[in-house]
């Protein structure tokens, strides 16, 4: 039997599901599943339990923030995923929007510039059961690392990696070069593109090594810090 905490999560969920998602324009029937299957109170900091399901961005720690579930979603759907798809996201964060995309997708690569953030989403994400997502502490703006380990060679070795959709969770001044030359032919990217406070939220396709760029909406993100994305 549900205790009354989680009594209160389930409704919460379902009143998120009818009214932030299913009453605005998020139609994708695996979105839909998926995000009713994450329990968002799983990714936010005990303190702010009770505002799981509220439609907004709570903070994590770090300056970093879990996005509003309606932002989760729409990013999700506007990427077209399949379960043939690998996906790069950089912005672990909470490791929300890691775990529905891993849901929807054969791998997820999630790049974080925080170790503490990084290592907090391995364990929520280990204790659901999710084992197809690999996690990297690095400097997301420069892309996924061009080296990894080969278990026969019992070292590092250089490869280029390449994904067919990646997913940009804070805010860049444009998408990084490094990125880009990550993204398979015909493969999209969705990234909030602009300066701090409110930015566009762009979705961009990769034709014979052209970027065709769509606007959705407005958008209000953290700043992706890097040598690609924003200063200190």
């Amino acid at each position: 039997m549900a205790t009354g905490m989680e009594d209160r999560f389930a409704k919460a969920q379902e009143r998120m599901l009818s009214r932030d998602l299913k009453g605005r324009d998020i139609v994708d029937p695996d979105v839909l599943r998926v995000m009713s299957e994450i329990r968002r109170e799983e990714f936010v900091p005990q303190s702010y339990e009770s505002q799981a399901y509220a439609d907004g961005p709570l903070p994590i720690g770090m300056g970093q923030t879990i996005s509003q579930p309606y932002i989760v979603a729409l990013m999700t759907q506007e990427l077209h995923l399949n379960r043939d798809c690998t996906v790069l996201e950089i912005g672990t964060g909470s490791g929300y929007q890691t775990a529905v995309l891993s849901r929807l997708v054969k791998k997820v690569h999630t790049i974080e510039r925080f170790g503490q953030l990084s290592e907090s989403a391995q364990a929520t994400l280990g204790r659901l059961g999710i084992d197809n997502v690999e996690f990297c502490v690095d400097d997301g703006s420069r892309g996924w690392p061009m080296q990894k380990w080969d278990d026969k060679l019992e070292r590092m070795v250089e490869w280029q990696p390449c994904f067919d959709r990646i997913m940009i969770t804070a805010a860049v001044p444009k998408i990084p070069e490094p990125v880009i030359e990550q993204l398979a032919e015909g493969g999209l990217i969705i990234a909030p593109i602009g300066p701090p406070g409110v930015q566009e939220l762009i979705v961009a396709e990769k034709k014979a090594e052209h970027m065709t760029k769509r606007f959705v909406c407005d958008v209000r993100f953290v700043k992706l810090l890097g040598e690609y994305g924003f200063e200190q």
